[in-house]
């Protein structure tokens, strides 16, 4: 949505001008699933699609919340009686967001907030964590905080993983917080260091397509909770801090270890081997050899379908269907149990693989998917 529009719907809500109006993108993971609460490797870019805020500052310790995404009027909170668990709706995210900047110290007295969103929610692109670090950075704007990008995304983390309830990793705020258009940003969740990679699909004659399922899924349901903890137990047989401190060519030998421990087993596999593909990825990419990078995306699926079991009949379909029509590589993307995956074509096959896709969708008796093309785009900023 134009910044100026999300600006004049503010000064009708409120009845004042905003102080300003930032945004803050989604963002589609490359490759480097469910790592980053490994201490691995991931390598997400942002997406054109955002979230937009204009926000005034105000004191008396009132929080003031509307979205242009949901039918409901302003919701208005006291700062005091902010709470983890508190809230069960949307407004969690952004409210969890100044509860974690004053448990950390930060002197935010209060806000009007107006939001409009188009980073589609429920997809896996991180539609949540648009909205936490569009708060954040606005706040940190209107109050002088000083922070930096990396530095509002922990805070923004914080705010999901203890006031909304969901484990989610850092890498979801740190792409909308940081990445650069034109770039995929590789990750280090462990010490946050990060490398901005060249990424420009189309000067190769590539592209980048998101199949949006529209099967919904959920950070916070127990599915998620349970891949985490069991990644946690893996480390702990391990006599590790981190999966992460696991070599890729000492696999075998730690999946020996494991014994009989059949589902730990599978995870361990997965995020082993999944950062030893990002560190291929972005090999391959910075060599230039952009097509090389198609198998890597294919075998990412086939972990998480197999020994992560995240997939699903959609996500399953979509991948199949793009490699039998001629995608150099296809993957599921996001957390799991629904939302999108991502399909990377030859730019003249884009419109038949879409359509092959479409078509399958049909024929299984599934609700149509919505296909777009994945640009990489800038982080949060501010608009107005």
């Amino acid at each position: 949505m134009a910044a100026q529009q999300v600006r004049d719907d503010f000064t009708a809500l409120y009845g004042r001008d905003p102080d300003g109006v930032w945004a803050a993108p989604g963002r589609v993971n490359l490759i480097g699933e469910h790592t980053d609460y490994n201490d691995g490797f991931v390598m997400p870019f942002a997406l054109p699609h955002t979230a937009v805020a204009a926000v005034a500052r105000r004191d008396g310790g009132i929080l003031r919340l509307h979205s242009a995404d949901i039918d409901a009027g302003v919701t208005e909170l006291r700062l005091d009686d902010l709470t983890p668990d508190s809230d069960r709706t949307w407004t969690a995210y952004p409210a969890g967001v100044v509860w974690a900047l004053r448990e950390a110290g930060h002197p935010v007295t209060g806000a009007d907030i107006h939001l409009a969103s188009t980073v589609p929610a429920g997809a896996g692109l991180s539609s949540s964590a648009a909205l936490e670090i569009v708060v954040a950075l606005a706040l940190n704007d209107l109050y002088d905080l000083g922070l930096k990008g990396w530095q509002l995304a922990r805070l923004s983390q914080r705010a999901e993983n203890v006031y909304v309830g969901a484990p989610v990793g850092i890498m979801d705020q740190t792409a909308s917080a940081c990445c650069r258009a034109g770039h995929a940003l590789f990750l280090d969740t462990r010490d946050l260091s990060q490398r901005q990679i060249p990424f420009d699909l189309a000067a190769e004659g590539l592209r980048l397509l998101v199949v949006d399922t529209r099967v919904k899924h959920s950070h916070s349901e127990g599915e998620y909770g349970k891949r985490r903890a069991g990644c946690e137990k893996g480390a702990a047989l391990l006599g590790v801090d981190a999966l992460r401190d696991v070599p890729h060519d000492g696999l075998d030998d730690a999946l020996a270890r494991l014994g009989d421990e059949e589902e730990v087993r599978r995870l361990v596999r997965h995020i082993v081997t999944e950062n030893h593909r990002v560190e291929r990825v972005v090999a391959l990419l910075t060599s230039g050899d952009t097509r090389a990078i198609g198998p890597v995306l294919t075998e990412g699926h086939a972990s998480l379908r197999d020994d992560f079991r995240i997939s699903c009949p959609e996500l399953d379909l979509v991948v199949d269907t793009s490699l039998t029509a001629g995608a150099l590589g296809a993957r599921m993307t996001g957390g799991g149990f629904g939302g999108s995956a991502i399909v990377l074509v030859e730019e003249p096959d884009a419109a038949s693989v879409t359509k092959a896709v479409e078509h399958a969708f049909t024929d299984a008796g599934f609700t149509p998917p919505r296909v777009f093309e994945a640009v990489p785009a800038e982080g949060a900023r501010r608009l107005l």
